[in-house]
């Protein structure tokens, strides 16, 4: 079973909106913290903003006040709702605990 399915990415103007989401394993999402992280060729995977199973949550500097991270305890996902979109925020998206294999991620790109 694949860890990680993450899903909702795609090509948006800048100022756009996108929701990522992502299926996980139940044996990781009970227990763990949850990331998204994104990698854009040529630069470290990085991560965006994480959340706790008690829900608490954390943002990098660079996405704070237009991100927003959610989980579901019932359907073991996590979520973020990406607003205001840049072309910096163009990149391949991943979810994961950071000490996971890595899923197949999903591409964002913010093109005019």
């Amino acid at each position: 079973q694949v860890p990680f399915v993450e899903s909702g990415g795609g090509l948006v103007q800048p100022g756009g909106s996108l929701r990522l989401s992502c299926v996980v394993s139940r044996n990781i999402f009970e227990t763990n913290y949850l990331g998204w992280y994104r990698q854009v060729p040529g630069r470290r995977r990085e991560l965006v903003a994480g959340i706790t199973p008690r829900e608490i949550v954390q943002y990098e500097r660079f996405v704070e006040g237009r991100f927003t991270i959610s989980r579901d305890n019932a359907k073991s996902m996590v979520f973020l709702q990406m607003n205001n979109l840049t072309i910096e925020d163009t990149g391949m998206y991943y979810c994961n605990t950071g000490g996971h294999a890595w899923g197949q991620g999903t591409q964002v790109t913010v093109s005019s």
